[in-house]
């Protein structure tokens, strides 16, 4: 595969990616699919809503991070890349454009990662009364081994499945983010290096069009010197 349409191609799959990113991070703010518990923390009730949350790493850094250097790389790819001096430029930039993006799937990455360590903010049993807060913090085994222990939280209702159900989709969005925006910055290089495979098309193509002309070049000088060797020929 050339470094054009692999571009197009890195840059087809990075825009679902950053819309999921995007559509996950957002679904973080209404657990058990609910506007109550962001409305309450806005209004002074407390914590209601998991603090990972709240970083925007699904759209700042999985989202609008990834999507606009996506945009670039698509149509860079389109273009041919490195086909002339025009070209390389926008291939050398999607370089930086990719850096960008290995910069904003990190960040999305790592927030991912904290959100499903310590687990959500809900209310769970304790005495003498229930209590808002993050439950999973610290204890001494993850409570991702121990799903019978999911039951703490009492409210939102099965925030734990949502909350990691979420938290893993953003990581494992992230992780083919990290990795497709690393290529592009290898890809980038290369193309500007040793140029593209539509770069040969277009020599193969010359070469197919500059054969017939010298045949038929070749042709009219033996015809004109037919004619000079012999003069009754005029």
């Amino acid at each position: 595969m050339c470094t054009g349409k692999c571009a197009r191609f890195i840059g087809v799959v990075l825009y679902p990616l950053a819309l999921i990113s995007i559509i996950c991070n957002i679904m973080l703010f209404f657990p058990d699919w609910e506007t109550k518990y962001a409305k309450e923390e806005r209004e002074g009730a407390g914590p209601r809503i998991t603090e990972q949350a709240k970083y925007m790493s699904g759209v700042i850094g999985g989202g609008v991070m990834v999507l606009i250097p996506a945009i670039h790389i698509h149509l860079t790819g389109k273009q041919g890349c490195c086909g002339n001096p025009e070209r390389t430029g926008g291939m050398f930039l999607s370089i930086a454009f990719a850096a960008v993006g290995v910069v904003g799937a990190l960040y999305s990455f790592s927030v991912s990662v904290v959100g499903l360590v310590n687990g959500p903010t809900c209310m769970y049993e304790r005495l003498p009364l229930p209590l808002w807060g993050t439950p999973f913090t610290n204890l001494s085994e993850s409570y991702l081994k121990n799903p019978e222990i999911w039951d703490l939280c009492l409210e939102p209702k099965n925030v734990v499945e949502f909350n990691v159900g979420l938290f893993s989709t953003l990581l494992v969005a992230a992780s083919l983010e990290l990795i497709l925006c690393a290529f592009q910055m290898v890809n980038g290089l290369f193309g500007c290096i040793c140029g593209t495979c539509n770069n040969g098309k277009v020599r193969r193509h010359d070469v197919r069009a500059t054969i017939p002309a010298l045949a038929q070049l070749s042709i009219n000088k033996e015809n004109s010197w037919r004619v000079g060797s012999h003069p009754s020929l005029q």
